[in-house]
């Protein structure tokens, strides 16, 4: 196996991809999904056993930058929603900024590192 590209992001979402057709075209008995599947599991494939690191390399690059808008929109949604157990989130009525507040102070006065709106809320 030396020499050859291996798994990157790219690859593991083909893989992933390939998984979820292959299960819904046994579901609906869609042999077009089935032969997709197959020919997307085979590009997979020739991808990670390729030695044309630097092809593969740009391809893994290009599918990067096309998905980092959708990426980083995940990662904050799960960041927030870890972040929910010990603090609230809330938005500033003056210009939207979300400001963090611990749990379980009561009310208390918040004021607006971006603005300087105060405004008072339950944490």
């Amino acid at each position: 196996m030396m020499g050859r590209y291996g798994v990157d992001q790219l690859a593991r979402f083909l893989n992933l991809f390939v998984i979820i057709l292959l299960v819904v075209s046994m579901l609906t008995r869609q042999w077009v999904l089935y032969l997709f599947a197959l020919a997307l599991m085979t590009y997979s494939y020739f991808r990670i056993f390729s030695r044309n690191r630097q092809r593969r390399y740009a391809e893994n690059i290009k599918y990067l930058q096309k998905t980092a808008k959708i990426r980083t929109s995940f990662g904050t949604f799960f960041r927030e929603m870890k972040m929910r157990r010990t603090h609230h989130i809330y938005h500033c009525p003056g210009c939207r900024q979300k400001i963090r507040i611990p749990r379980g102070k009561g009310k208390v006065a918040v004021r607006c590192p971006k603005c300087s709106v105060e405004f008072i809320k339950k944490s």
